[in-house]
């Protein structure tokens, strides 16, 4: 069925909705992001944005599934611009656009990572969860590549403490992968170092000591480089 012009009007007025939404949670903070708050910024009553979206929880959902979709799309963009088979140069142009974006986006990041707004169920299955799932895949299916491509050592299943191999076997039937168990460790001991220190900077936990966190988080990405059999290359 073709779209109607109906429902080009719509969907622009719900852009408007997110777009807004974002710019009083960059100015003002996760706890200004209020219906009333949104409608006087649009001009309108906060009862006209029911027509749009059922509940505050379900607009910020919304919000939420913008970001997340921003943020992989810039990630694809980076991993474009590496030659297919320099594997090496994906991974490092990937873990940098990650820092790149949540740098420059601070209060978005905060949304999608930090701690959840009161009330927002961060388990709902919805529009949120889907586009983190498409984040999410992107790291996952880079690690997979670099894992097909040129196996690098990881430890084998009955080496695993038992109660951690069994939530990464669940972890894996979740995926619906084939990676060994090992290999799944290793990604979620890559993931939490590089997830780690982003958010490290992105909150201003390191100001403590550092003014400059470029060198710490490139330290970072030249020892994860060999646990995956990758050459740290450093940025141009």
């Amino acid at each position: 069925m073709s779209e109607t012009r109906r429902d080009r009007l719509r969907a622009a007025t719900m852009r408007e909705i997110t777009q807004t939404a974002r710019r009083i949670l960059v100015v003002e903070g996760p706890q200004a992001v209020t219906l009333r708050a949104i409608a006087r910024e649009m001009g309108v009553t906060a009862p006209a944005l029911y027509r749009y979206f059922d509940s505050h929880q379900e607009l910020v959902r919304h919000v939420i599934g913008d970001l997340f979709t921003e943020l992989t799309e810039d990630l694809h963009a980076a991993l474009k611009a590496v030659p297919p088979d320099d594997m090496a140069g994906k991974f490092m142009a990937t873990a940098r656009e990650f820092r790149r974006w949540a740098l420059a986006h601070r209060a978005e990041y905060s949304l999608l990572f930090g701690t959840p707004l009161p009330g927002l169920d961060v388990d709902h299955d919805d529009v949120a969860t889907e586009c983190g799932r498409r984040f999410g895949w992107t790291f996952l299916m880079l690690f997979q590549e670099l894992w097909l491509k040129s196996p690098f050592p990881v430890p084998p299943d009955e080496e695993i403490e038992p109660s951690l191999r069994e939530q990464l076997e669940r972890y894996r039937e979740g995926l619906g992968s084939t990676l060994p168990l090992g290999a799944l460790l290793t990604f979620l001991q890559c993931w939490i170092r590089l997830q780690g220190i982003v958010s490290l900077e992105a909150f201003g936990h390191l100001s403590f000591a550092l003014d400059d966190t470029a060198q710490m988080f490139e330290l970072m990405l030249a020892e994860i480089g060999p646990v995956l059999g990758l050459v740290y290359a450093p940025e141009d």
